[in-house]
């Protein structure tokens, strides 16, 4: 999330609650956009060192890279307190961020089609690209820090963040992990009403294991391999119970908004934001806000922008604000950035294809939908379902995303459909082997076992 909400519209019921959920529901005919947001691990290229905030030994970090390519595109800064800490498109439109280890990134707008989602990223790239090649900065385009402990990690200076990092080792193992090192690509998704809301998140749930394992691409940590070929998403599975998972309700007869805010309210807090100032109410209720109970602010009571920011802190593998968040991906390669919404959009954007992916795994369990989101960050296609592999499953939904895709028939100036950029798929699905498998095998065989040629081999092309 680029910038916290500010809606200082008190909330007086819960009602209110759900009707800000419904106000995502295109009952107009509103067409259905598609947002894509990417997250990649900036490096500096002399020596493979982080790169921090206010840069080291002279040379520009973070911040001067904001700054450059605010000046670049034009976009207005967003502040925390006096740092800046991003951008925004003062038209409404897309916003760069900062994740807590200096992960960059772009926050796509809402747009047509996947073809538009290209322009966009290759526009954020021409503008990226010699701002950071000034600062001898370049980007991995792996779902995980390769290197650098924790220790060595740079830390933003974003007080939402200074908050997690005290709270996230109270309630998981590998939460300052997942805040500091990992890097994904995510896919925002629109719904026409509640009943289509709830059939796309299903089907997203149900399908994020596979989009793991698609997109698998985060094998080392520390330096050295991890034994599996997703860390990022393996690090998701310790982090904090109480805000992430698989949604089993989700499934259950009669789930839809209301459920949800039931959901989200019994979520612990992380903050409340009055003017410029984050206060720290870990493990505080919600529904003690809404009271003006909270004994962190007594008095204090909840306003629609607490809602929203609360919203942003809860990390399911698909994620309901006022549309659908897809979560289960590494970021990747370039290719790999337009695959995954053109994968969602020929799924969940076509009536036929989302109503066959519901058909396909209607009959799942909420057992072997856990079990199999468990066994993707390890195994990646060759986890199983119902006596299927993920690789069979994998292969069945590629056709259905490309059907739709192709039903949808959004053309670029050549002619081309959007199922042109499902090609790093089908290739994983012809060659048997994700990205990840791949960089092991040159780290076994050509990297000799070391880790420092990612800097050269796995890096965004500017």
């Amino acid at each position: 999330m680029a910038r916290d909400v500010s809606d200082t519209t008190p909330i007086t019921s819960r009602n209110m609650l759900v009707e800000w959920l419904e106000i995502g529901s295109k009952t107009d005919g509103t067409p259905l956009r598609i947002g894509t947001e990417h997250e990649k691990i900036p490096f500096y290229a002399a020596d493979h060192a982080p790169v921090p905030y206010e840069g080291s030994a002279g040379r520009g970090g973070v911040r001067a890279l904001l700054e450059g390519l605010g000046d670049a595109l034009g976009w207005a800064p967003i502040l925390d307190r006096d740092a800046l800490i991003g951008l925004y498109q003062p038209d409404g439109g897309g916003a760069i961020s900062l994740e807590p280890g200096g992960q960059f990134e772009l926050s796509g707008a809402p747009l047509p089609d996947v073809h538009a989602t290209q322009d966009e990223l290759d526009a954020h790239f021409a503008a990226l690209a010699p701002v950071a090649r000034a600062l001898g900065v370049r980007f991995l385009d792996l779902g995980c820090s390769p290197k650098w402990s924790r220790a060595e990690t740079p830390l933003m200076p974003k007080q939402r963040y200074d908050i997690m990092r005290a709270y996230m080792p109270k309630v998981g193992g590998r939460g300052l992990d997942m805040m500091f090192r990992t890097a994904t690509v995510q896919v925002n998704v629109d719904f026409v009403d509640e009943a289509d809301m709830v059939q796309k998140m299903r089907v997203g749930l149900a399908l994020q294991p596979l989009f793991t394992a698609f997109f698998a691409n985060s094998p080392f940590l520390d330096g050295r391999p991890t034994g599996r070929l997703s860390e990022r998403s393996y690090i998701w599975r310790d982090t904090d119970p109480d805000r992430t998972g698989m949604l089993p309700f989700a499934f259950e007869e009669g789930f839809g908004f209301e459920a949800y805010v039931d959901y989200a309210l019994d979520v612990p807090m992380y903050f409340v934001k009055r003017g410029d100032v984050y206060h720290d109410v870990t493990g505080a209720s919600f529904r003690d806000l809404l009271e003006g109970r909270l004994p962190q602010l007594p008095g204090e009571r909840a306003t629609m922008s607490d809602w929203a920011n609360h919203l942003s802190t809860i990390f399911p593998e698909v994620r309901l604000k006022t549309y659908l968040e897809m979560r289960g991906a590494d970021a990747g390669p370039r290719a790999h950035l337009t695959a995954l919404p053109a994968l969602c959009a020929g799924l969940l954007y076509d009536a036929a294809a989302l109503d066959q992916a519901r058909q396909l795994t209607k009959d799942w369990t909420a057992p072997a939908r856990q079990a199999l989101c468990d066994d993707a960050p390890v195994l990646a296609l060759d986890a199983q379902i119902g006596g299927r592999s993920l690789r069979d499953v994998g292969r069945e939904v590629l056709a259905l995303s490309k059907s739709g895709l192709r039903r949808r028939a959004r053309l670029d100036a050549q002619g081309r459909d959007e199922s042109v950029y499902l090609a790093p798929l089908e290739e994983i699905l012809e060659e048997g082997r994700t990205l990840a498998q791949r960089r092991l095998d040159a780290y076994c065989g050509a990297w000799e076992r070391s880790i420092e040629p990612v800097f050269t081999d796995c890096v965004l092309p500017l």
